[in-house]
């Protein structure tokens, strides 16, 4: 089994959020618990498992993620990974579909590089503050401007905060934060000076599946794409990750999809053994 690790959101290495990869060449998956053991050695975010499909069939690939204790629903960031060995091996060009558990995803490489990936919008339910947020808020220990939970596929809480600089000097307390029962808080801000390239800030923190912090998180910003398109007004916009690795993610809203275009660089190209 050859294991890829390719850093994402990014065009250099050892920064975005690295994926494991891993390109199957049989036309089904091993069992559960094997490709749950390989994530968690990997032990990154996120690790793919994609295999061909018959030309019959309505994708090109199916493709799994799994982190170290369980399986996601969705993932932006080893989706572009595994596009991006795809296109480097020759193994696909052009557009690729991925057969997931959130649908037919399709990733699209340019000639400069990037790939766009086209992923199902959000639905963005508003909570009450501070009446439904109050525990979020002491976890994460800042005062809430915002709140809405992002769904279906992704079951996070949206939580924006006064500024900037409030994302990005947080601490949250993570044993609080794991007790809150979503995959994740994505905290955000808008950008402080927007002539720096990007829009809006956030941070992604997901312990409850084995994810203390998220360096950069794609599906997250199927949820900040309409909320910061609604609140700018403009359909296309930057996000910077504000991890310490950062990562640029840009978007594109269109309707009841959204497009996240980024870089993807393969830092390891290594073989299981066991």
């Amino acid at each position: 089994m050859r294991i890829r690790i390719v850093d994402a959101f990014t065009e250099h290495p050892f920064a975005g959020n690295p994926a494991g990869v891993v390109l199957l060449d049989t036309d089904s998956f091993p069992d559960d618990g094997r490709l749950q053991q390989v994530a968690a050695e990997v032990n990154l975010a996120e690790t793919a498992f994609a295999h061909p499909l018959p030309q019959t069939a309505e994708a090109d690939w199916a493709l799994r993620w799994f982190t170290p204790v369980t399986e996601a629903p969705m993932c932006g960031h080893a989706t572009l990974a595994t596009a991006h060995v795809l296109k480097t091996t020759g193994a696909a060009t052009g557009t690729v579909r991925f057969a997931t558990l959130s649908g037919v995803l399709s990733a699209t490489a340019d000639d400069g590089g990037s790939i766009t990936l086209d992923f199902p919008t959000a639905s963005l339910t508003a909570l009450p503050v501070p009446q439904k947020t109050a525990e979020v808020a002491g976890a994460l220990g800042a005062e809430i401007v915002s709140a809405h939970h992002a769904g279906p596929h992704i079951d996070d809480l949206l939580i924006e905060l006064a500024d900037e600089k409030t994302v990005r000097a947080l601490a949250p307390d993570l044993a609080s934060l794991k007790r809150i029962s979503h995959r994740g808080v994505i905290v955000t801000a808008a950008a402080e000076d927007p002539t720096r390239g990007y829009d809006f800030v956030s941070r992604m923190f997901a312990p409850a599946v084995g994810i203390d912090e998220d360096p950069v998180t794609g599906s997250a910003h199927t949820a900040l794409a309409p909320y910061w398109s609604a609140r700018f007004g403009r359909d296309e916009l930057t996000g910077m990750q504000a991890s310490a690795r950062t990562g640029l993610v840009r978007t594109a809203l269109r309707g009841d999809r959204t497009l996240l275009t980024g870089g993807a660089v393969t830092v390891i190209d290594g073989e299981l053994l066991a």
